[in-house]
């Protein structure tokens, strides 16, 4: 497995910015390897207060033949923020893979290239593979924080446990605004399917103690109403590494097999 970090001066954030690719170039089918297929692309994207890290097992990216692409979000929410130099879902849904496409000669295609993501990291995956369907063919949510309609009610000088307000408005941009703008994930799913797109595949899942349960349990009657087909399941769990690492070994199997 080659580990390779990419330094850049990224117009999206309009800073130098870094992300790491993990490419299985060593594996042999007789060890698990698949080299008899074009290397695919899946993107994985890290949660609120993380950082940019692969949690997908060697052996499954060996197994599937696809390199992993670990982006920073910083705490952004993967969304493109008010402010400039916080277009996080410019970066991920355009200028990685057009850098990944012309320098690696990957993310070639929405049929080889997936994105997977937990907690913010999961809202992330759900909406930049609903905001560039051309670029992402299944999308695998775990845990996903999908709390447009707590952030639409919030007010000046409010905000929750995790930040304020202005946190929330800088990410998701004006609160009133936010149900009807692109930066909600329903919203995507209502134009795609008005212009007659092709939605992306999308697997979603959650733990039963989750406290974001019943956000996703929303996300998920929604779609089911809209008659978008998904995978969505429930287990015992809460909002921890166990959980994701028991969900990431069903969902790369379910996208890459």
């Amino acid at each position: 497995m080659a580990y390779i970090t990419v330094k850049y001066n990224s117009e999206a954030l309009n800073r130098p910015t870094a992300f790491d690719i993990f490419i299985p170039n060593d594996g042999q089918p007789e060890n698990g390897g698949n080299t008899g297929s074009p290397m695919r692309t899946l993107f994985v994207l890290h949660g609120y207060t993380g950082s940019a890290w692969n949690w997908v097992p060697e052996h499954l990216s060996r197994k599937y033949n696809f390199a992993v692409v670990t982006p920073n979000g910083e705490n952004g929410f993967w969304l493109d923020g008010i402010s400039s130099g916080h277009n996080f879902c410019t970066l991920v849904g355009q200028e990685i893979p057009d850098y990944l496409h012309k320098t690696f000669g990957l993310a070639n295609s929405a049929e080889d290239t997936n994105i997977l993501g937990l907690s913010m990291g999961g809202f992330g995956a759900l909406h930049t593979a609903l905001m560039y369907p051309e670029r992402f063919g299944r999308v695998g949510a775990m845990s996903s924080a999908l709390i447009v309609h707590e952030v639409a009610g919030m007010k000046p000088g409010g905000g929750n446990d995790k930040a304020n307000y202005e946190y929330y408005r800088e990410c998701f941009g004006e609160p009133e605004k936010v149900l009807e703008s692109d930066n909600n994930p329903e919203t995507l799913v209502d134009k795609l399917q008005a212009a007659g797109k092709k939605l992306p595949e999308i697997y979603m899942c959650c733990g039963t103690e989750d406290f974001l349960l019943e956000n996703n349990r929303r996300m998920h009657k929604f779609l089911t109403d809209r008659k978008v087909p998904h995978e969505y399941n429930e287990s015992p769990g809460t909002h921890d590494v166990p959980f994701w690492n028991e969900y990431t070994a069903k969902i790369i199997p379910w996208m890459y097999e």
